[in-house]
């Protein structure tokens, strides 16, 4: 795999010599200063160009800057009415490079806590703080956020028993795994937030949540995952009701919103009852 000086040194060359580029810009795991420094680490950048279409119409560029893909993704994405490219790029090396061409006249009002600039041709971007995480902090939620999950979590449990009951394993799988889980993970940020001052980020998919849960919590959590076996799904639908009531109480308590306890009784049960039936 190539050494990281030898990438940024290739992004730069092609940026210095191209004259649509103007701006690059270096965002994400590579400025983090809290991110454990390994080599699959993606290279996050952002062009700042004049004619970000050109790049997608003639992407011979690729193999010419940046050597042998193993496989890429190309997308087009917009907000607030601008749009731009996006190249999702593993080489064969091993190195993956996301690399994204704006609006150069925009670029500079792009709000991303962990940027830092790499070149700025015409001074455009101006002074801005050290990359820190201040971005991606877990917020603190109101109290519909917080009722919105706990009704996610035991509405789609509920779910996740139909397909084990009619061995559907797929669905009762994606409706853990997916639905389920994303309400849990939101609100055990919201626990770890709330005990870390909100001022913790605990990763997309809540991949640092290990770093600031308690033990126990975390030991719950990691049980909440199952294979395909539909007895171990039945168990980690239960440990996942289980995680639920412990932070969900400590939650609410916390912010001043009331846990659905007699949902959860009502739920639990009617669970117990259908897994008695199989």
């Amino acid at each position: 795999m190539r050494q990281e000086e030898e990438v940024f040194g290739r992004l730069l060359a092609f940026a210095e010599r191209d004259a649509r580029v103007r701006v690059v810009l270096l965002n994400g795991s590579r400025v983090n200063p809290n991110v454990a420094k390994d080599e699959l680490r993606d290279y996050d950048v952002i062009y700042g160009v004049t004619d970000f279409a050109s790049f997608a119409e003639d992407q011979s560029w690729i193999a010419a800057e940046f050597g042998e893909l193993m496989i890429m993704q190309h997308n087009q994405a917009e907000e607030d009415g601008e749009a731009w490219e996006i190249f999702l790029m593993l080489f064969t090396d091993g190195v993956r490079i996301d690399l994204s061409f704006r609006r150069a006249d925009t670029v500079a009002g792009i709000e991303d806590s962990l940027t830092k600039v790499l070149l700025d041709k015409d001074g455009r971007m101006g002074e801005i703080p050290p990359p820190s995480e201040r971005s991606y902090v877990t917020a603190k939620p109101d109290k519909r956020e917080v009722e919105k999950a706990f009704n996610e979590i035991w509405w789609c449990s509920t779910n996740v028993a139909k397909g084990l009951v009619r061995g559907e394993i797929p669905y009762a799988k994606f409706m853990l795994d997916a639905v389920v889980r994303d309400a849990v993970v939101k609100l055990l940020s919201w626990h770890v937030g709330m005990n870390n001052g909100w001022t913790v980020n605990v990763g997309k998919a809540g991949r640092w949540l290990e770093r600031f849960l308690p033990e126990e919590l975390w030991t719950s959590y990691a049980r909440t995952y199952a294979d395909g076996d539909p007895e171990r799904i039945w168990d980690a639908l239960f440990e996942t009701g289980r995680l639920t009531r412990a932070v969900g109480l400590a939650v609410a308590d916390k912010l001043g919103c009331a846990y659905p306890l007699e949902e959860d009784r009502k739920v639990t049960e009617y669970m117990r009852q259908l897994r008695e039936r199989e």
